[in-house]
């Protein structure tokens, strides 16, 4: 048994931190479903999902202020205050990429979405809904091998990420010809593509802290 995982059981249980993670990925998770379903409806239907995102986006900045605050207060973490820091940080740059991208959609005022879109959205719901179900993990450290499952599937999903990113980019220069929509298209696949590396970002700090405990 290493000396941090000693240290683990005379921790007193957190209530404080676990549940704004708890908390924040929930939100992202609904973040990225709102966003997913968005990109499926007629821009009549937009509206509504365009706000439940901002409304998402702004609750988990929230959260992050309320982390910092959290942390100038409380002597007790239950692992490294700088990883706690970098787990919400990491956790609102993937919330700030994907509501980029819903903006971009009502600026632009896209009227088509493409098929590359929906699947930059889909591997994104994906990788959300593994970082809820890693930080679910994390709270008792028990399941150390599931979290280094977890975070090689996002590693995975981000490599996929790229790929789709590329062939589409590739396809718009073939085949768009009105430099507008080439403008529109390269950013919201850019932001798209960057969540997803946020996500990653995401599972190298759980990763880390599976490390430091295992």
């Amino acid at each position: 048994m290493s000396i941090n995982s000693f240290f683990k059981f005379f921790t007193p249980k957190d209530k404080t931190f676990f549940p704004i993670f708890d908390d924040a990925s929930a939100s992202l998770i609904e973040l990225a479903e709102q966003l997913h379903e968005l990109v499926n409806v007629v821009p009549e239907e937009r509206e509504d999902y365009l706000v439940t995102i901002t409304k998402l986006e702004t609750k988990i900045e929230v959260l992050t202020q309320k982390t910092n605050i959290e942390l100038s207060r409380n002597f007790i973490t239950p692992f490294d205050r700088e990883d706690i820091y970098n787990l919400i940080r990491s956790i609102d740059y993937v919330a700030d990429n994907l509501n980029g991208a819903a903006n971009r959609i009502k600026i632009y005022q896209v009227e088509k979405i493409t098929k590359s879109i929906c699947k930059l959205t889909q591997v994104n719901l994906e990788a959300c809904q593994l970082i809820g179900e890693a930080i679910s993990d994390l709270k008792e450290l028990s399941n150390i091998p599931r979290i280094y499952e977890i975070c090689e599937r996002i590693n995975k999903l981000e490599n996929k990420s790229d790929r789709i990113f590329d062939k589409a980019v590739e396809e718009i220069f073939e085949n768009e010809t009105d430099p507008k929509n080439i403008i529109k298209y390269k950013e919201m696949l850019s932001s798209l593509e960057s969540a997803t590396d946020k996500c990653k970002s995401v599972a190298n700090v759980l990763q880390a802290i599976a490390v430091k405990y295992s």
